[in-house]
């Protein structure tokens, strides 16, 4: 099987290959696709040293699988061509996340919405990555009527230059080629991607968005603020849900207990509680600090942590791909000797 990873030298491009090794999966062929500017660059890839492709030379390879993570405009442009060339492209941009006929999916919550006929599939923002794995047992068990979302972002979300910002601000006090309009060091920004009219970041409408389309529920009522806080682990999220139909916080509990791809840490006693730091490099989404709202009927408040750069991005994305190899979707009867 022909593996490309389309923008191999990103942040969340080396996570792709970092998760591709991790969990064996079967690549007899790795092609690793960066920019122009990164063409010929040496990228490591178990063990083995390999040139970056430029992404003409990628799609005239055919490959069965590109796992993109290069940007929307880029995803845009080349990711139909990898398709018309017969390649599935598993796209982690938000470019397609929208689109009615490409399917947006989190493979614990709606992988039956995938077909061995669809040639592009997106992988929905980190954000609503974790919070739909967090919902999906509660909106199977009690129907979800509203959610007020208050996320915590990591600055890894925006990529290198934010690190880089955040580095130089810590070590130089002033950062060179700043990321964000504000420092991020020992600050929180409200604001996550360009503001809208409304008021609104392009953050917080892909939460109501995505989560609608992969609940396919457009009624569904959803507000969210998104911040940006100095934090490397992951993104949290306080999520307040009002269900439609009410529950005992036990029972609740062991819902989200039994629930695929989630672990429930919540011992406040114990000041046990879910945090960036012990979600990071990890594939799971963690649920804690459950309990009633005391001041609305049915509704319920918890805290969501994950990996955005894994769980939130490549581990979701490698995921579907598991899941179309499981399906005989990608299948290439001409591969023989897996990489070791």
């Amino acid at each position: 099987m022909k593996v490309a990873v389309v923008g191999v030298t990103g942040m969340v491009g080396q996570v792709m290959c970092r998760v591709l090794e991790e969990r064996n999966f079967p690549i007899t062929e790795f092609l690793p696709v960066a920019s122009e500017r990164s063409v010929g660059k040496s990228v490591e890839f178990k063990g083995k040293q390999y040139k970056a492709l430029s992404m003409q030379d990628a799609i005239g390879a055919a490959p069965d699988l590109a796992i993109f993570s290069a940007g929307g405009s880029v995803a845009k442009e080349f990711a139909p061509l990898f398709a018309a060339a017969g390649t599935t492209v598993v796209d982690n941009s938000s470019a397609f996340r929208m689109d009615e006929d490409k399917p947006l999916i989190v493979p614990e919550v709606n992988i039956h919405s995938l077909k061995e006929s669809d040639k592009i599939i997106a992988n929905p923002n980190c954000s609503t990555i974790q919070l739909v794995v967090a919902l999906k047992p509660l909106n199977d068990k009690y129907g979800i009527d509203r959610l007020v979302i208050s996320t915590y972002q990591s600055m890894t979300g925006t990529g290198v230059q934010a690190v880089r910002q955040y580095e130089e601000e810590m070590n130089e006090g002033k950062a060179s080629n700043p990321a964000y309009p504000h420092e991020i060091f020992q600050n929180c920004l409200p604001h996550c991607d360009v503001f809208f009219d409304n008021g609104y970041t392009r953050e917080e409408l892909k939460l109501v968005d995505e989560t609608r389309k992969i609940f396919e529920n457009n009624n569904l009522r959803i507000t969210a603020t998104a911040v940006r806080v100095p934090v490397q682990g992951g993104h949290s999220e306080s999520v307040n849900v009002s269900l439609l139909k009410d529950f005992e916080i036990s029972e609740l509990r062991s819902i989200l207990e039994a629930a695929e791809g989630l672990i429930v840490m919540d011992n406040p006693g114990n000041n046990e509680y879910p945090m960036p730091l012990y979600a990071h490099h990890k594939d799971e989404v963690f649920v804690g600090r459950i309990r009633r709202d005391e001041s609305a009927e049915k509704t319920l408040n918890m805290w969501v942590v994950a990996d955005n750069l894994r769980k939130g991005a490549a581990t979701n994305a490698i995921q579907i791909a598991e899941y179309l190899v499981k399906k005989g979707w990608l299948a290439n009867k001409n591969s023989t000797k897996v990489i070791d």
